[in-house]
C-alpha cells in the first residue's frame, strides 16, 4: 500500500516537473491577451441572410491575413455569430479595421491570360512574358519576348479538344520560372440531372502545393482584387499560376446553396446547381458564353472563381448554355474538391459582416493590468496561506506544497495550448485563476476537518486519515463538480472576458481533483503512516478542547 502511494506520489511531482522543464526549455509560455499587452479587438457580426459555411470561410480568410502579416499571437474567434479578432501589438485602429474585413464574396471573373509559376526558393516571381497593348504594366516590371501559355486539355465528357486560346501577356516582377509541366486546367461542363450516377474513384487526399516561395497567394501590383469593376493580376490559391483577370460578370450568388464535392467521371469534382431567372442561370450563361466563343472580354476560355482576392479555381468553359447546373472537373484531390464546394456554397449566400465594436488596449495599460493581477494574487496566496498556518499549523505545508504542484500543471497547460491553439491569457482568465485558489483550499479544509473530526473521535491517526480521506473525496468531487458545471454554463452562454474567465476557472477546478487524488491523498497517508506527527497539535487540535471532548 506503501508503495502504491509513494508511486503516485513521486508519478505526478515527476510529470509537473518534466513537463515544466520541457516547457521552459522549449520557450513556452503562456501568451497575453490584448488586455494584458495592448492592441486592439474588433467585433464583427454579420448582417441579412448567410449560412454556416460563410462564416467558417469567414474565419479563415481573416486568420489567413492575419498570420501572412505576422501579428504575434492573434486570437480569432467565433462566438455564436459574432466574429472577435484580437490583435496583440497592433496600435492602429485603421491597419486593425483593413486587417479584419473580408468581403466574402465569391466573384466569377474572366480570364485574360494564365501564366504558370513555380516554386523558385531563391527569389520572388520573375517575367516571362510581354505586356498587351494597353495594359497598364506596374512599374519595376521586365517586359521580355512574349511566350504562349500552354494549351488546356479536353474536359472529360467532351471528345474534342478544346484549347486555350493565346491570351494577352503581361510582364510579372522579378524571377519566375516555368515549371517543366503546364498546371492542370479544370473544365466547366453542364451538370446532368440529380439522379444521375456517379462513376467511382478512389480517394487521394493529398496536400496542396506551397504558394511561391512559402508565403500565402498574393496579388502582384495592379486593380484592387476585391473590386469586381477593376481588372486585377492576383495567384490561385497553391501559387501555380499567376492570372490577369477581367470585371466580373457575376458573383458566387448565381448558384445554389448546394455545392458538393462528387466523383464525376471517375474523378474528383464539384457539382452545383444554378439558380433561375435573370439573375441566376441567364447571368451565368452570359459570361460562360463569352468565355466558350473566347471572345475578346475572355480570350483564354477560362473563368476564374476568386474569393477575397484569391482565385479558388480557373477552370475551362466547355459548353455556351448550361441548364440546371454545372460540373467543375479536372485533376482534384477529394479535399481540394471538397474546399472548392465550399467555397461555392458560401459564395451562394455570402456572409457581410459589420464591425460591432472596435477596442484599443494601450501598451502601457496593458502591463499595469499583469502588473496588478500578479499583485492581487500574491496577496491573496499570502493571505490563505497565514490563515492555514495558523489553523492547521503543520499540515499548512501540505497546502503549500499542493498549491505549488496545482500552479505547475496550470502553468504546463495553458502554455502547451497557448502554443499549439493559439490560448490567450487574459486579465479575467486570471481572476478565474485567482478564484480557483479558494476552489483548491476548500478541498484542504473538508479533508482536514474530516480528519480532526476522526482523531477526535479516538482513532488513530492512520485510521483517521484513511476515514477522513474517504468521507471527504465525495465532497470535493461534489463541490468541483458544481464549480465545473457553473464554468461550463458561463463559457457556453457567453462571450468575450466572461467566457475566459469561465475557461480558466473550469481549468483550475480540473486540476484541483487531479491534485487532491494524486498529491494530497498519498502525501497525507504517508505522513500518517510515519509515525511523526502523532502530537495532536500538529493537526491543530487544541488540547483543553480534546480533553473536554
Amino acid at each position: 500500500m506503501n508503495r502504491r502511494l509513494a508511486f503516485n506520489l513521486v508519478s505526478i511531482l515527476l510529470i509537473a516537473a518534466g513537463v515544466l522543464v520541457g516547457n521552459l526549455v522549449a520557450g513556452n509560455k503562456p501568451s497575453l491577451g490584448l488586455d494584458l499587452q495592448g492592441g486592439v479587438s474588433v467585433t464583427q457580426e454579420p448582417v441579412g441572410e448567410f449560412n454556416v459555411e460563410s462564416l467558417d470561410l469567414a474565419v479563415e480568410r481573416i486568420r489567413d491575413r492575419v498570420d501572412s502579416l505576422g501579428v504575434a499571437e492573434p486570437e480569432i474567434i467565433r462566438q455564436g455569430n459574432a466574429i472577435v479578432v484580437n490583435l496583440p501589438g497592433v496600435d492602429n485602429q485603421d491597419d486593425a479595421l483593413r486587417l479584419v474585413q473580408v468581403t466574402g464574396a465569391v466573384l466569377l471573373r474572366p480570364v485574360l491570360q494564365a501564366i504558370p509559376i513555380s516554386t523558385n526558393n531563391s527569389g520572388p516571381l520573375s517575367s516571362t512574358t510581354a505586356a498587351p497593348t494597353g495594359t497598364d504594366v506596374p512599374a519595376g516590371t521586365d517586359v521580355p519576348a512574349s511566350t504562349e501559355p500552354p494549351a488546356s486539355t479536353a474536359a472529360p465528357t467532351s471528345s474534342a479538344a478544346t484549347t486555350v486560346a493565346p491570351g494577352p501577356s503581361r510582364a510579372l516582377p522579378a524571377s519566375a520560372t516555368l515549371p517543366s509541366t503546364p498546371p492542370s486546367t479544370e473544365t466547366l461542363t453542364a451538370a446532368p440531372p440529380s439522379d444521375a450516377p456517379s462513376t467511382d474513384a478512389p480517394s487521394t487526399d493529398a496536400p496542396t502545393d506551397s504558394a511561391v516561395d512559402g508565403s500565402s497567394p498574393s496579388t502582384v501590383p495592379g486593380g484592387d482584387p476585391t473590386d469586381p469593376t477593376a481588372t486585377v493580376y492576383v495567384q490561385n490559391i497553391d501559387g501555380s499560376e499567376m492570372y490577369q483577370l477581367g470585371p466580373a460578370f457575376a458573383t458566387g450568388e448565381v448558384f445554389k446553396d448546394d455545392a458538393a464535392a462528387d466523383i464525376i467521371n471517375g474523378g474528383w469534382g464539384v457539382r452545383v446547381s444554378l439558380k433561375g431567372g435573370a439573375e441566376g442561370a441567364s447571368l451565368w450563361n452570359i459570361g460562360a458564353a463569352s468565355c466558350f466563343n473566347a471572345s475578346p472580354q475572355c480570350p483564354t476560355k477560362r473563368m476564374a472563381i476568386v474569393l477575397d482576392g484569391v482565385v479558388q479555381s480557373a477552370p475551362t468553359v466547355n459548353q455556351p448554355q448550361f441548364t440546371g447546373g454545372v460540373d467543375i472537373t479536372g485533376t482534384f484531390t477529394e479535399r481540394e474538391a471538397k474546399d472548392l464546394a465550399r467555397v461555392l456554397k458560401s459564395g451562394a449566400l455570402p456572409v457581410r459582416l459589420q464591425v460591432q465594436a472596435v477596442q484599443t488596449v494601450s501598451a502601457t495599460l496593458g502591463e499595469d493590468s499583469l502588473h496588478a493581477a500578479i499583485v492581487a494574487g500574491l496577496i491573496g496566496i499570502a493571505l490563505v496561506l497565514l490563515f492555514m498556518i495558523l489553523y492547521y499549523r503543520t499540515l499548512a505545508l501540505v497546502v503549500v506544497a499542493g498549491l505549488v504542484v496545482s500552479g505547475a500543471i496550470q502553468w504546463n497547460v495553458i502554455s502547451l495550448l497557448s502554443k499549439t491553439n493559439g490560448l490567450a491569457l487574459s486579465l479575467s482568465g486570471i481572476a478565474g485563476i485567482i478564484v480557483s485558489i479558494g476552489v483548491t483550499v476548500d478541498s484542504y479544509v473538508v479533508f482536514f476537518e474530516k480528519l480532526k473530526d476522526e482523531v477526535k473521535a479516538g482513532r488513530s491517526l492512520k485510521n483517521s486519515a484513511e476515514r477522513g480521506f474517504r468521507s471527504a473525496w465525495r465532497t470535493i468531487i461534489a463541490a468541483d463538480t458544481v464549480s465545473l458545471l457553473g464554468a461550463f454554463t458561463l463559457w457556453y452562454l457567453t462571450v468575450g472576458s466572461v467566457r475566459g474567465f469561465a475557461f480558466f476557472l473550469g481549468l483550475s477546478t480540473l486540476c484541483d481533483i487531479v491534485v487532491a487524488w494524486f498529491f494530497t491523498r498519498p502525501t497525507m497517508l504517508l505522513l500518517a503512516r510515519s509515525g511523526r506527527f502523532e502530537r495532536r497539535r500538529t493537526f491543530g487540535i487544541d488540547v483543553a478542547t480534546e480533553a473536554a471532548s
